[in-house]
């Protein structure tokens, strides 16, 4: 027996559908395949020596077979719709890119809101920074996406306090190697920030491997960086992050997340070494998803936030 939908489906969902087939299949309706939800293909190919059927299956009266059918059209609808809960391209993480891109032709809404707060050298330092994200699936390994607006509310004594926007951006991600058919995902990452006071070239290797309930990524990234009204300030950053998430049911998922980061000032000097890590929580529902992640920082860097939180909403269209 072989099932196929998309990624696979919980155990129940899969038994549910292939009960319903055998039953048709018992009565003389040959199985699918059936078109499902999502435009995904569910293809079935019975041996029927397995469920002791030696003797030639004949065909039962026809509406006998229009029932078991429309039953068998009933339980791939069922089964498609708990794997789009947990398989429509929701992000398991806020820190690190998945390999896996959006499907040809979906759009998606992503809201961003990362806080951070508390320096060694600025107790009453806090920022809150928005994004606001259209993601495209331009074919079914193309992703582009648009940042409308970036922009940011911080206070403390090290900063000036007040609002400020950023930038826009562009991002275009491109699915090398799927990791749902390949056992190690690969994924190339491009971004390009301008505002008036920053301009910033990005780009990111992303890994990922699926094994079981299990996710686990890694992104490397590095970016050029110029900032002030005459782009005068330029330096580097390198930044690595690792993850992993562990799906308990179709709507709930946990895991972690660790982000490693070094600024090259001027492309001439490296900057300290800063770690953060923390726990994920990812909670999806048909239509939108919400994950966040909370990080501690592990090292011990004066001018670097003590604490940040990042919570990305999406929405699907």
């Amino acid at each position: 027996m072989i099932v196929r939908v998309g990624e696979k489906p919980d155990d129940w969902n899969e038994a549910l559908l292939v009960n319903t087939l055998l039953r048709g299949i018992r009565q003389g309706c040959p199985p699918g395949p059936f078109p499902v939800r999502s435009g995904l293909l569910l293809t079935l190919s019975l041996n029927h020596s397995v469920f002791g059927m030696s003797s030639p299956i004949t065909a039962g009266p026809r509406r006998v077979c229009r029932r078991a059918r429309r039953l068998t059209v009933a339980a791939a609808g069922l089964a498609a719709s708990m794997a789009s809960i947990a398989h429509a391209g929701e992000r398991r993480f806020t820190y690190n890119y998945e390999a896996l891109t959006l499907p040809k032709g979906t759009v998606e809404y992503e809201q961003w809101v990362t806080w951070k707060t508390r320096k060694s050298s600025d107790k009453d330092f806090n920022r809150l920074d928005f994004r606001h994200e259209f993601e495209f699936g331009v074919t079914d390994r193309l992703q582009l996406s648009l940042y409308v607006a970036d922009w940011r509310y911080q206070s403390g004594t090290s900063v000036d306090d007040g609002a400020e926007f950023r930038d826009v951006a562009v991002e275009v991600i491109y699915n090398v190697l799927d990791p749902t058919t390949e056992s190690l995902g690969l994924s190339l990452y491009g971004e390009t920030r301008i505002g008036p006071e920053l301009l910033e070239l990005e780009g990111k290797l992303i890994l990922q491997a699926n094994l079981g309930k299990w996710v686990l990524t890694w992104n490397g990234t590095i970016a050029a960086e110029w900032e002030e009204s005459n782009f005068s300030e330029d330096k580097g950053e390198f930044e690595q992050t690792i993850g992993g998430s562990y799906q308990f049911t179709p709507t709930l998922l946990a895991g972690f997340e660790f982000l490693h980061g070094i600024e090259y000032e001027d492309w001439s000097r490296f900057g300290d070494h800063v770690v953060y890590g923390g726990p994920n929580l990812s909670y999806r529902s048909r239509g939108w998803w919400m994950t966040v992640t909370p990080l501690v920082q592990v090292t011990d860097l004066d001018d670097e936030p003590d604490f940040q939180l990042r919570m990305i909403f999406g929405i699907d269209f």
